[in-house]
């Protein structure tokens, strides 16, 4: 009886704790149909203990060899994880030299016998201190006249439903545009939310839709509210930014947000200026293209020699001649221009004055000493600029071409300037012309532009890469082999008068201790320089 008892009382044990049964299994433990009532809770209890003790044992011996094999893997992966060392590093990414990579601090130093200027050096220690406070006001002045374009670093999100313009959004001060590209895809709501921010423009949308649908138009943040998917995308893609404030230059960064999603964009706020064009007349003869440039300081007899070989090879082209002499005296001929100057004004405020007078697209800059010979093509320099985008093209003088890299380097509180004679590639479609930063006396350029950088007067007596300088990211410079121009002969004059004239020339135009000392400093404070190696 006891053994039938309990032989029913098995089979219903193994019936409860069969697959089929597992998931009613907790609701069972305190039922217990099978064994005295007194023992139920006490048995299954242990029962479910034990159970749980085997399955959490059975999952971490499951588990183990997993987890090693991943832990395995990421010691792995981190083990391959590691950067290059700096050595490494700067060897991969070194450019004449230079090491052009963003760093807080730049500095120059001394390779290939090339001299060093620390700028401090060639500055009085008493008055540094002052110097150093001057210069950063005026360079937080000169920060807030020319902001940069790209302030805000923007990382686009991985798989945003969200579309959205990444560049190329424009609008002038004041005026009005659509905002290409908005959208909403790939996400299903019961309620659509998108929120529009702008900082420096309102925003409206041309989609005839109420209040309850969109809410601040005119203002600086548009609400969007709907349940269906295909009317706010209408709305979005019929949004309009307004410009409130009257800038030239400036960014704004959109905020375009839905529910779970924030993106940003910019749109660029800037003033286009008017253009200035030159008419070449209908012939486009080189006279209505081209003036000739000099400047001119006691040598007379040099300037007359160099237009005479003018007028060898352009019989009517304009020259424009300043002359800053003691003594003027008057140069005859037809179409040129004669501008006097007060007595040794200098070198950089000739060069102003000269092309100030310019009505033609380019004008050509010579020295007084130099000589037109039948390889002094201008034209072939006309074609360079004609057909591609550079501001300024120079040729040789007797073979020289004195052409430099000029290669700028940031720092936290300065810049180092580095240059380096040669050039960085050829120009395309030109296969006797390189581009470069700098070129030698010789070269034509668009006149507006050049008005644009501007000759420092405040260099006198010697001044030339210093326009090209001024020039870094305003100029775009080429320099060609084909064309070329002489050097009048530099022998001693025989005539006792010419060998008076040319000592006191050379007492004006010799470069000083002094005037190094000046144009370094100038650097310094001018351009915000640390350093300036050549």
């Amino acid at each position: 009886m006891i053994r039938g008892v309990w032989s029913v009382r098995i089979s219903m044990f193994w019936e409860w704790i069969s697959p089929y049964s597992w998931a009613s299994y907790v609701a069972r433990v305190f039922s217990c149909p099978w064994i005295p009532r007194s023992y139920c809770s006490m048995k299954y209890f242990v029962i479910l203990v034990s159970c749980t003790i085997v399955v959490f044992l059975a999952s971490i011996h499951w588990q183990r060899p997993v987890e090693n094999q991943i832990k395995g893997e990421i010691s792995e992966a981190r083990s391959d994880m590691k950067l290059l060392s700096p050595e490494k590093y700067k060897s991969l990414f070194t450019y004449n030299g230079i090491w052009p990579a963003p760093k807080n601090q730049c500095e120059c130093t001394k390779a290939d016998h090339q001299p060093v200027y620390q700028l401090e050096d060639y500055i009085d220690k008493k008055d540094l201190p002052l110097m150093k406070e001057r210069r950063q006001r005026e360079f937080e002045h000169y920060q807030k006249r020319y902001p940069l374009m790209t302030q805000d670093l923007v990382i686009a999100k991985p798989n945003m439903p969200l579309s959205y313009p990444i560049q190329g959004v424009e609008v002038m001060p004041l005026h009005t545009i659509m905002i290409p590209g908005l959208g909403l895809h790939g996400v299903t709501e019961e309620k659509y939310q998108v929120i529009l921010r702008a900082s420096l423009g309102t925003l409206n949308t041309l989609a005839d839709v109420s209040e309850d649908v969109v809410s601040g138009r005119g203002k600086k943040e548009l609400l969007i509210l709907t349940s269906d998917v295909e009317l706010l995308n209408f709305i979005l893609e019929h949004v309009t930014y307004t410009s409130v404030v009257y800038q030239l230059t400036a960014v704004d960064m959109m905020s375009f947000e839905s529910k779970q999603h924030v993106a940003q964009f910019p749109v660029i706020i800037r003033q286009p200026s008017l253009p200035k064009l030159f008419d070449p007349g209908a012939d486009r003869k080189i006279s209505s293209l081209v003036t000739i440039t000099t400047k001119t300081f006691l040598r007379y007899h040099k300037l007359r020699i160099l237009i005479k070989s003018i007028r060898q090879y352009y019989p009517d082209i304009k020259i424009i001649v300043a002359d800053d002499s003691e003594v003027p005296e008057k140069i005859d001929g037809e179409n040129v221009e004669h501008y006097i100057m007060p007595f040794g004004k200098g070198w950089f405020a000739g060069r102003n004055l000269a092309i100030s007078q310019v009505t033609t697209k380019y004008y050509l800059w010579v020295d007084d000493d130099f000589l037109f010979t039948e390889n002094t093509k201008i034209e072939k320099l006309l074609d360079v600029l004609e057909r591609t985008n550079l501001d300024v093209v120079g040729g040789s003088v007797n073979g020289n071409t004195y052409k430099f890299q000029l290669l700028y380097e940031q720092g936290d509180d300065s810049g180092c300037l580095h240059l380096r004679f040669g050039s960085f590639h050829r120009l395309e479609g030109f296969p006797n012309c390189v581009v470069t930063s700098g070129v030698v006396n010789f070269f034509l350029a668009h006149t507006d532009k050049s008005r644009q950088v501007g000759y420092d007067p405040l260099l006198q007596r010697i001044g030339h890469p210093e326009f090209f300088e001024d020039g870094l990211g305003i100029l775009l410079v080429s320099s060609c082999t084909d064309v070329s121009i002489s050097h009048q002969d530099r022998k001693p004059a025989s005539e006792p008068n010419l060998t008076k004239v040319e000592d006191q020339y050379k007492r004006f135009r010799t470069n000083t201790q002094a005037q190094i000392k000046f144009k370094l400093s100038l650097h310094y404070f001018k351009n915000r320089l640390k350093c300036y190696s050549r």
